[in-house]
């Protein structure tokens, strides 16, 4: 007999995918920019380069605590639109900073807009996916980071290069602006039901099962910040021009693979994608540690991408699943604090690194995050598997 799948291309869906391409659109053309532009500017050291990336990462993630707690109380459009507000007043900001000073104190409020947002948009996209494609479909919501992060370092270094400060600026504001018209007309989306009394009554605030995928998520976070933070500054250090091509090669493999692990999560569960991703990304950070030439860096992103588009979309369904239907917005902005407080500690504690050594050990570093990573989700599956043979062998 044959099933019809239910429709995952909902109206709601693609508005919803689309906004987010052009929020992270707006993120990814300025930050692989900042770190080149700040030290050029300010004559800003590593360390300080450091903090312009954690700066907002740490703000996003505080706002995210804040934001979750508002969505639980019906307030979902409240903190859409103001955080949308916030990310264009703050993208404009950025002009106008005449000194480090003040350009941090911009880059914090707009990790407050980018919290709040990032908060709410995934968490309504699961309200429009079919629960039995819930993997399908966060995988190809999440190829609108992938798109973000293919043209959005390429656009901004490019935009910086060669027509200025000023002109990346006026097109990250542009892109936010489109948002609004779009999600006036979208259709009607569930908001979460408020929590059941027993559940306010409890002291933790973070669920015990989503702390694997977010420790997870958190590790594999932090070479991402080792790579959105210095990888322009690896590239002037190893003589390596258009290091944006990573960027480039590195998204395509992830928009490749994202559809691909979704699926195959959704049938074998989250091991079968994870463990053989977090091998792809070691290897991939370990040739970009030995490139010296552009094709190298290429192989090595075309690696990064594949195992990094296989491991975060399935964290993200795993921890969407692990929960009630009414804490998507505390799992969601888990999620997403665990993805900035990688970047941001691995931004800073990377560039302390590099300080003192070089950017390829640098991300020889990185690599060794990812055996830790396979270690960790590793010993569970051992310890299973030591119990059933127990069990076995007592039967």
């Amino acid at each position: 007999m044959h099933v019809t799948k239910e429709k995952l291309w909902s109206k709601n869906f693609i508005l919803i995918t689309f906004s987010s391409l052009l929020v992270f659109l707006n993120l990814h053309m300025m930050l692989p920019s900042f770190p080149s532009y700040v030290k050029t500017t300010f004559q800003a050291n590593d360390f300080t380069v450091s903090l312009v990336v954690s700066s907002f990462a740490l703000s996003a993630i505080l706002t995210r605590f804040f934001a979750a707690s508002l969505l639980q109380k019906g307030k979902r459009d409240l903190i859409l639109y103001l955080g949308l507000l916030i990310m264009i007043l703050t993208t404009i900001g950025y002009f106008f900073s005449s000194t480090i000073e003040v350009f941090l104190l911009v880059r914090i409020l707009y990790g407050t807009g980018f919290g709040m947002i990032s908060t709410v948009l995934p968490t309504m996209v699961t309200y429009v996916i079919p629960p039995k494609r819930l993997g399908e479909g966060i995988g190809f919501y999440g190829l609108s980071t992938s798109l973000a992060l293919s043209f959005g370092p390429l656009i901004g270094l490019f935009l910086l290069g060669d027509y200025g400060f000023g002109n990346l600026i006026f097109f990250s504001t542009l892109i936010l602006l489109f948002i609004f018209p779009m999600l006036t007309v979208k259709k009607h989306i569930p908001m979460e039901a408020p929590l059941p009394k027993e559940h306010k009554e409890k002291k933790s605030f973070i669920p015990a099962a989503t702390m694997m995928p977010v420790t997870l998520n958190f590790l594999l976070s932090l070479t991402y910040g080792g790579i959105l933070s210095f990888l322009a500054l690896f590239g002037i250090e190893n003589h390596i021009p258009n290091v944006g091509y990573f960027f480039l090669a590195n998204a395509a493999a992830t928009i490749m693979i994202r559809p691909i692990a979704g699926r195959l999560y959704d049938r074998k569960g989250h091991s079968a994608v994870i463990i053989p991703g977090s091998l792809i990304v070691f290897f991939g950070l370990v040739l970009l540690t030995f490139s010296t030439n552009t094709l190298m860096l290429i192989f090595s992103a075309l690696l990064y991408g594949l195992g990094y588009g296989m491991i975060q979309p399935t964290l993200q369904s795993w921890l969407i699943r692990s929960v009630p239907q009414n804490q998507r917005g505390t799992a969601n902005s888990l999620f997403f604090n665990s993805l900035d407080l990688g970047i941001a500690l691995g931004a800073m504690v990377l560039g302390i690194v590099a300080m003192n050594t070089s950017y390829a050990s640098m991300y020889l570093v990185c690599a060794s995050f990812m055996i830790v990573f396979l270690i960790i989700n590793l010993v569970p599956l051992l310890n299973k598997e030591k119990k059933e043979d127990s069990l076995k062998a007592n039967v």
